[in-house]
């Protein structure tokens, strides 16, 4: 056994003992997060009371002897849990939020009770937050796999991929890295990150936050808490997150110009006031400036989380990369098939059309305010646009405008084919929709799963 296994070890059973004894908490939303979240509670000592809009979700946990009832008719908690997916305000409020706000009952969010069990337990494990309208995932992972590539202790999630109550209790030399969307900061109370990024913000969930002050108010919620001795990291290349004073002590990040004090990418490699990081080009899975502003972010955050520098160069050229995040799935005749999925606003398939000289795009289903307009600078770049969804014909009506060549279809499977056909070696047919999945899928990754099946089933022909 390796001694970062024998840390993971001690992680696993290191126990948060009795947390929350004693307090009455209502879990509202029983999905892949919510469920886990009740459980957990009831292992620390909580009362808890389960409940979902969705009949079969209550059946489910009443199996796992879960009691269950609408705690909206009867509100008598100390605390609500709410899936960070329903809304306790706009654009309508759930009963239980009602009720809770009523009450004078904290609303909450399952990263919230994380922080409360893991300092219960006696653990000074650090946490790090990453937020921003894009990057958020790719940060979240790469910080992750820096800290496991230096022997710490890691655990990984939040909004992405693992729920945090399904996380375990990490030794005092131990890191949580945190995928942090605004709808889970609106939710936050006594958290502290030791280590916190914004790392962009353009125009997104305005139905959920009223507005873009509304929006960045949540996000900024990030660096609430922070002391003087934490780190708050601030991307440099927008206007909304240069306007964000944090309390702790600040360092900027660019993909575009130099940041001293921070750190940034010079066009080539990513550097700092000490020097080369490394060359960016030896990270296959960090292409355009947009992800070198997530390495330059990931890298201030690891070492300030005592990582050894020596460490940084060979952990950001291995890292492995996300699915659905500029995901290369196939290369046919020279033409290069990249999954983008992730990419559901127009901002976040910039980065991606900025990235390739020449593309056939596959974009559309449900678009967001503003829709493709943002991306005619980039125009130029779309040898033929493939265009699905209930928001294509949007989409077709701009590139119209601007006499981009494209075709309006229905699906994907109509999509991928016919941009497979007009492509030539060297080209990118490229999925990055700059819509919202739920049209035609249950989620991006769904989309995405089925982009790569669809390229993989065409490998085979």
């Amino acid at each position: 056994m390796t001694p970062s296994d024998r840390k993971a070890e001690r992680s696993v059973n290191r126990p948060a003992g009795q947390a929350f004894a004693g307090q009455r908490i209502a879990v509202v939303g029983l999905g892949k997060a919510g469920l886990p979240a009740a459980l957990r509670l009831r292992e620390w000592g909580a009362d808890v009371t389960a409940w979902d809009d969705k009949e079969a979700a209550r059946d489910e946990a009443a199996r796992a002897g879960l009691h269950v009832a609408d705690p909206a008719v009867d509100f008598r908690f100390d605390a609500l849990l709410l899936s960070p997916g329903i809304p306790h305000e706009r654009p309508r409020a759930h009963a239980a939020a009602t009720a809770a706000r009523q009450a004078g009952t904290p609303i909450l969010v399952d990263v919230e009770f994380l922080f409360r069990a893991v300092r219960a337990a006696g653990s000074g494990a650090r946490f790090a937050g990453i937020t921003g309208t894009n990057g958020k995932s790719t940060t979240t992972a790469l910080l992750g796999h820096i800290l496991a590539r230096a022997g710490r202790p890691v655990a990984v999630g939040g909004n992405l991929g693992t729920a945090a109550l399904s996380m375990p209790i990490l030794p005092d030399d131990g890191a949580y890295v945190l995928e942090m969307s605004s709808y889970m900061l609106e939710r936050i109370d006594r958290l502290r990150f030791n280590v916190a990024v914004m790392l962009n913000l353009t125009p997104d969930h305005l139905d959920r936050h009223g507005d873009m002050t509304g929006y960045a108010a949540a996000k900024a919620r990030i660096f609430a808490r922070q002391a003087g001795d934490d780190l708050a990291v601030l991307g440099d290349d927008d206007e909304w997150t240069r306007s964000v004073t944090p309390p702790a002590h600040t360092m900027r990040i660019s993909g575009a110009h130099p940041c001293p004090g921070g750190a940034w990418f010079d066009g080539a490699a990513l550097r700092d006031d000490a020097g080369i990081i490394l060359d960016m080009r030896e990270a296959p899975n960090l292409t355009g400036a947009h992800n070198a502003q997530n390495a330059a972010a990931a890298a201030v955050m690891a070492l300030a989380l005592g990582v050894p520098r020596a460490v940084l160069a060979d952990a950001i050229r291995s890292y492995p990369g996300l699915p659905h995040r500029h995901e290369l799935v196939g290369t046919i005749g020279g033409v290069r098939f990249i999954n983008d999925s992730k990419a559901t606003n127009a901002d976040s398939t910039a980065r991606a059309l900025e990235s390739h000289a020449r593309v056939v795009w596959i974009a559309g289903g449900t678009g967001k305010e503003g829709g493709i307009e943002p991306l005619a600078p980039l125009f130029d770049r779309i040898a033929h646009a493939f265009l699905i969804g209930r928001d294509g014909p949007a989409f077709a009506a701009t590139l119209a405008a601007h006499q981009v060549p494209h075709t309006l279809l229905t699906t994907l499977e109509e999509a991928l084919p016919a941009a497979a056909a007009v492509a030539v070696a060297g080209d990118v047919v490229l999925l990055s929709p700059a819509a919202a999945s739920w049209d035609q899928f249950t989620g991006f990754d769904q989309r995405g799963d089925r982009f790569r099946a669809l390229v993989r089933a065409m490998e085979h022909t």
